[in-house]
């Protein structure tokens, strides 16, 4: 794949996941593995695009106001911590891509269940729960190099925690600090590694993109047909990397 086609591959994943309140860091990590050879570079480049992506996301949310810091500060407790030493982990290329695209075909499948329930229920979570919840997944979106929201969202929605937009605005936030955290484990682990000039001409295609997305997401718009594409792309995202690095079976 040409290099030059990636700003306008990278807009239309950023718009598509910013719409549910991801940064899309799962689709870039797959698509840069295609075309980079330095794995490190990969996740470093797939951080900084997911923290310009959800920062947009968490700024319109702020805006008009579906942000409930009240309800979702207990989630990043232990998240940010845990997403740091996540990210130290160092692991082969291989055995990175299998987690990254088990944890996929899990995420996509428990989303797709969600999504497809016709009646939206909400529930409370003790603090507690929202703890065990927040730090279990930071701790795999350190090491998986995403921001951890494509996890922790699918897992919230089964379990009926709030309303979706709730949820994807949390996971907005859950994903900028995890990611910001994970950069700075890569830092300290010294596996920090950016091409500059590509990275520049992605992070204007994904602001733009990302921007679109967030103010779909943030209004009174039907999110559930996004919700069940977004569950097919993560589920399709997912296999790919499995038998890709698993078996060598391409699709």
């Amino acid at each position: 794949m040409p290099l030059e086609y990636l700003p306008f591959i990278f807009f239309f994943i950023a718009l598509f996941y910013s719409s549910v309140g991801f940064g899309g860091g799962s689709s870039y990590l797959a698509i840069l593995s295609l075309v980079l050879t330095d794995f490190y570079e990969i996740r470093s480049t797939a951080l900084i695009l997911n923290i310009c992506v959800v920062t947009i996301g968490t700024f319109v949310y702020i805006k008009n106001g579906v942000l409930k810091p009240k309800l979702i500060w207990p989630f990043f407790v232990l998240s940010i911590p845990l997403a740091y030493l996540g990210a130290q982990v160092k692991l082969s290329q291989n055995v990175f891509f299998l987690i990254l695209g088990s944890a996929l075909v899990l995420a996509g499948f428990f989303m797709l269940l969600r999504f497809v329930q016709s009646k939206i229920e909400s529930v409370e979570f003790s603090n507690t729960k929202k703890l065990i919840l927040g730090g279990s997944i930071g701790l795999l979106s350190g090491v998986s190099g995403i921001g951890g929201g494509i996890f922790l969202s699918p897992v919230l929605n089964l379990l009926k925690w709030k309303d979706p937009r709730i949820i994807a605005s949390l996971a907005s936030v859950f994903i900028l600090v995890n990611s910001i955290a994970g950069l700075v484990g890569l830092q300290v682990a010294g596996t920090f590694q950016l091409d500059h000039e590509l990275v520049l001409k992605l992070i204007i295609a994904v602001i733009l993109g990302g921007s679109i997305g967030s103010y779909l997401s943030s209004k009174k718009f039907n999110l559930k047909i996004l919700g069940i594409l977004t569950a097919v792309l993560v589920f399709y995202v997912g296999l790919k990397l499995v038998l890709l690095h698993g078996y060598e079976i391409n699709i």
